[in-house]
């Protein structure tokens, strides 16, 4: 039988998310294999977001799944079981930059507002494009920058969650922005040139 086939003959087992959970939590194997196919295609991206190297997110992935089958007794069903699980990736992708040491933050502060990068610059990126200038940003930027302008976190939690200062969040968060805004502005004029 073909992955595919398998795959969508254990998705049909299980009607709902409550089933998947009380089948994975009686150890069901057919049951964790469909959830972790139903949501690793999903998690991964997020993964790819904090560490730059996909074999490195491949990693974080694996470390989130083994988490989520650990703990799958304290998710209580109220919110989304993916916006749990995504909470968990966030939580193992930092636990991986900070085992790794390679997580440090630049503390000085160019200027101020201007480095915000504008609506016209991010229009003109694609999603795909702007999370690979995202990946190649410096450890600390990437990693302020996923947690306030994609996951919603504000300074006082990402730095609490870093062991950073507010301030040193916000210096960190406006430094990936210029960063971004200078390399959205370098696309714009390779793009002009080749035109």
């Amino acid at each position: 039988m073909s992955e595919k086939r398998k795959e969508l003959k254990v998705r049909a087992l299980f009607r709902n998310e409550e089933e998947l959970v009380q089948g994975c939590l009686l150890n069901d194997r057919e049951a964790q294999y469909a959830l972790y196919q139903t949501y690793s295609p999903r998690i991964y991206p997020t993964c790819l977001r904090y560490v730059k190297q996909e074999v490195d997110a491949e990693e974080v992935l694996s470390n989130v799944f083994v988490k989520v089958f650990d703990k799958l007794e304290q998710y209580t069903g109220k919110g989304s079981l993916e916006g749990w699980i995504r909470t968990i990736a966030v939580r193992e992708s930092l636990n991986y930059i900070k085992a790794r040491s390679r997580f440090s933050m630049d503390l000085d502060v160019e200027g101020n507002e201007a480095g915000l990068i504008t609506d016209e610059l991010m229009e003109s990126l694609d999603a795909e494009a702007l999370l690979s200038l995202i990946r190649e940003l410096p450890d600390g930027y990437r990693t302020v920058f996923n947690l306030y302008a994609v996951e919603g976190y504000s300074h006082k939690e990402i730095g609490k969650s870093l062991g950073i200062s507010e301030s040193t969040s916000k210096t960190q968060l406006f430094k990936a922005r210029h960063a971004l805004k200078k390399a959205l502005e370098e696309i714009e004029k390779r793009d002009a040139y080749e035109a």
